[in-house]
């Protein structure tokens, strides 16, 4: 496949946000208090890993196959691991605040890319992973909501 300069550009800038999320991933998850957040970062950082080769793939010309529904994630149930405002609370709200800062500019990034790309198989691919970074962001949410740092 052949993408133009538009999609190519796009492309990379694509590939540059999901190495941020993975690495911002990885490295809130060994900051986290909570085991339940290390466990959601460390999940995360996995599927955005699975985004980064895809977009890779798209950068080789390859546009892949998306398998089943709109997110293969499980979504996890939280219990509230803080009961005060503790100062590994704090930090565990801010290292969520900041992912789901993230989450929110990479989907409106595929959003922008879905109507850019003239090729469907393509806007299907963008689509799909623009979905699971909604799903991303509902998880960080239902993790902040049961942890009393959404308000």
């Amino acid at each position: 496949m052949q993408w133009t300069q538009k999609e190519t550009d796009l492309l990379k800038d694509l590939k540059g946000q999901e190495q941020l999320c993975v690495d911002k991933y990885t490295r809130h998850a060994e900051a986290a208090a909570d085991p339940q957040l290390k466990n959601l970062f460390s999940q995360l950082a996995q599927n955005e890993q699975q985004h980064l080769q895809t977009i890779r793939q798209m950068e080789q010309g390859t546009v892949p196959q998306m398998s089943g529904g709109s997110c293969n994630l499980q979504a996890p149930s939280f219990t509230a691991a803080y009961s005060g405002d503790s100062k590994e609370k704090q930090n565990d709200c801010f290292l969520c605040s900041d992912v789901l800062a993230g989450e929110k500019h990479v989907s409106a990034l595929y959003d922008t890319c879905v109507f850019e790309f003239k090729d469907g198989a393509a806007r299907n691919v963008l689509s799909h992973i623009q979905q699971e970074e909604q799903q991303h962001g509902k998880m960080l949410f239902d993790y902040m909501q049961a942890n009393g740092m959404y308000q």
